[in-house]
């Protein structure tokens, strides 16, 4: 196996628990290796660090796989990640519907699977996983069927943009056989139709499963303005917790028609309505008209797609939040997210703060969350902390 080594000082973010190695900490390669292959890492004195695959076509060269220099990489091996996968889920999200691959926090770096009901939807956004796909999936489906959650099969959605990075293009289809893309699925006691062939990105956005839960209790007979709905899942909370009334709202016809349906499904149809329109022009015109909600929901996509875009992208925040403070009535609630994972909690609540400035309103903070635990932090491992969720009462400045 060829050899990574590392220029001295450098590994800094290895040791402090990462999982990646850039292409400007690496001194030299000792060895012949194929590009996705597996390559030994060392200290620059020579000192074992583990064991990762390696693409130099990419500034992530090598992703590391294990700290045990003398671990076998076998069938063995990959059947112990993928249970203990499985088994964390079990003891936090349950298997029903979950993000059941979390890349590196799983220790599967460049892999992530979302199980909806009894359908898999995987992205491999390395070489190295890419390669070794052929191997994994079977023994994922071999292992949800052995804990009573088999599934019909697997759909590929490789069209994130990040796969050029590794050289690879950018497809999705099926893995093995084709079947019916469509399910349904239960999250906190509601019904969503989940189209993974067509929906974005795997199809459903399970990371906000706990953080839909958590705006219920403001919700009860509030007037209530959801904005980047997708398919519907805060108003739909909203909705069943007794608000008098929900506005959903999104740029995408298809995710309002999502939204619509999930909603007659769930019979809470009479008390929603659904628009689509972009929330950056439709927010002025309902503070022209005078417009005010009892809770207002901020879900925006992330704005800050790079560490370059990160300035412009806290001008975005900042406005979209002043705009959804103007409507939310005093003592009202105001709900709202970066899925970034470069817009650090630090630099996202203080953009919130400028942006309550602007507004002239005052903040209450309710509650701080994060994405599920079925997406897991990898300590040390910065870009796997990526969702920050606020929850304010908003007051006037008296």
């Amino acid at each position: 196996m060829a050899c990574v080594i590392l220029k001295k000082g450098e590994g800094r973010g290895l040791s402090a628990g990462g999982a990646w190695i850039y292409d400007n900490e690496i001194d030299r390669i000792d060895g012949d290796f194929e590009e996705g292959g597996l390559v030994a890492v060392s200290a620059s004195n020579g000192y074992p660090l583990g064991t990762g695959y390696i693409n130099t076509r990419s500034r992530i060269t090598v992703r590391m796989l294990t700290r045990d220099a003398g671990a076998v990489i076998d069938e063995a091996f990959w059947e112990r990640r993928v249970r203990d996968a499985i088994e964390y889920r079990l003891h936090t999200t349950g298997l029903s519907s979950c993000r059941l691959i979390f890349g590196e926090a799983d220790r599967l770096p460049g892999l992530t699977v979302d199980k909806f009901h009894d359908i898999l939807v995987t992205q491999t956004l390395s070489l190295g996983m890419e390669r070794l796909k052929a191997q994994l999936f079977p023994i994922l489906l071999r292992l949800l069927a052995e804990y009573g959650h088999p599934v019909r099969g697997i759909y590929e959605r490789n069209d994130a943009r990040s796969r050029t990075l590794e050289g690879l293009e950018r497809t999705q289809g099926f893995f093995g056989e084709s079947f019916d893309p469509h399910t349904i699925m239960e999250e906190n006691g509601l019904l969503f139709e989940i189209d993974v062939e067509n929906g974005q990105k795997t199809g459903f956005f399970l990371d906000q499963r706990y953080n839909r839960a958590a705006i219920r209790p403001m919700s009860r007979g509030a007037r209530v303005l959801d904005c980047f709905c997708n398919a519907g899942g805060f108003g739909l909370n909203a909705a069943a917790a007794g608000a008098a009334h929900v506005t959903c709202v999104d740029a995408s016809q298809s995710a309002v028609d999502t939204a619509r349906a999930n909603a007659e499904r769930n019979g809470l149809a009479a008390r929603m309505d659904f628009l689509c329109a972009d929330v950056f022009e439709l927010l002025p015109e309902l503070e022209a008209k005078g417009a005010q909600f009892d809770l207002v929901i901020l879900d925006p996509p992330a704005f800050a797609k790079s560490r370059a875009a990160v300035k412009s992208a806290a001008r975005g925040y900042r406005e979209i939040n002043r705009r959804g403070l103007a409507l939310v009535r005093p003592g009202g609630f105001l709900a709202t997210c970066t899925c970034s994972h470069f817009m650090t909690p630090e630099l996202f609540r203080q953009t919130v703060s400028q942006a309550a400035h602007d507004a002239k309103r005052r903040l209450l903070l309710a509650e701080e969350r994060a994405q599920a635990p079925d997406h897991p932090v990898l300590w040390g491992a910065d870009e796997s902390a990526y969702l920050k969720f606020l929850l304010f009462q908003v007051l006037d400045e008296r």
